[in-house]
C-alpha cells in the first residue's frame, strides 16, 4: 500500500495518525499493524516507535484526537444557542455531523474496545462528555428536563445520537444527507426531552430558581 500523506519532518506523530485513520477507513480498526502504519506513512517502523509503543497506543492516539475534536465541534456549534434546549439541541447536531464527516474517529472511541490504561484519552473522553453533562444541568436548571442524576441523563441522550450515527454510517437510514440525519437526530431528541420533562410543578420550581440566579449575577 502506497503512502497517501507522505512524512514531513518534524510531523512524524501526526503523519502516523493520518495514516491510521486511512488504514482505518479500509481494513477496519483492529486490521492493521502499526508496522503497516509507518509504511503508509512513508516512514520505517522503527521511527514508529519513537512515538507509539504499539498499535493500541497508536489507536488510544487517535481516539484522543476524536474527542478534541469532537468536543471543539459542538462548543463551537451551541455557541448561537439562546436558551438551554437550544444548546442542548445544536448539540446533538454536532455531534451527527462530527461522526458522519469523521466516521475513523467515531468508530475508534465507539466501536473498537476501550483502552482504559491511557489517562490522556480518558480524560478527553470526559471533557467530551462533561460538554453533554453541563448542557444537560442547564435544561434540568430551566426546567426543560427532569432533575435527578445528570450524567444519567446524558448518557441516555448520548446512547441515542450514537445509534443514530451508526446507522447512518453503515447505511441503514432511509437517507445519506448530513443535514437529514441530523433532522431525524433533533426530532428524536425532542422526542426524548418530551418523555423526561419533569412535572409541571418540578418545571415551575426550577425556572424559578433559574430566575433568582440570574437575578443576583
Amino acid at each position: 500500500m502506497k503512502s497517501k500523506r507522505p512524512y514531513h519532518h518534524g510531523n512524524l506523530k501526526q503523519a502516523l495518525l493520518d495514516a491510521a485513520l486511512d488504514l482505518i477507513r479500509t481494513k477496519g480498526a483492529e486490521a492493521f499493524t502499526l508496522r503497516e502504519a509507518a509504511r503508509v506513512a512513508g516512514v520505517s517502523h522503527s521511527a514508529a516507535y519513537r512515538h507509539f509503543r504499539d498499535k493500541n497506543d497508536l489507536l488510544a492516539a487517535v481516539a484522543t484526537e476524536g474527542y478534541n475534536r469532537m468536543t471543539e465541534e459542538i462548543v463551537a456549534a451551541i455557541e448561537p444557542g439562546k436558551t438551554a434546549y437550544e444548546k442542548f439541541s445544536l448539540s446533538g447536531r454536532a455531534f451527527i455531523q462530527f461522526a458522519l464527516r469523521n466516521p475513523e474517529h467515531f468508530k475508534v472511541i465507539y466501536d473498537a474496545p476501550r483502552r482504559y490504561e491511557y489517562p490522556e484519552t480518558n480524560a478527553a473522553g470526559e471533557r467530551a462528555f462533561g460538554t453533554l453533562i453541563t448542557l444537560v444541568e442547564e435544561c434540568q436548571a430551566a426546567g426543560i428536563l427532569q432533575q435527578g442524576n445528570a450524567r444519567m441523563l446524558a448518557l441516555m441522550y448520548l446512547l441515542m445520537v450514537i445509534g443514530v450515527a451508526k446507522l447512518a454510517i453503515t447505511g441503514r437510514l432511509p437517507f445519506t444527507k448530513i443535514d437529514d440525519v441530523a433532522d431525524f437526530e433533533n426530532k428524536i431528541g425532542d422526542a426524548l426531552t418530551r418523555g423526561l420533562a419533569p412535572d409541571p410543578q418540578q418545571a415551575k420550581a426550577a425556572r424559578k430558581k433559574a430566575g433568582k440566579k440570574s437575578g443576583s449575577a
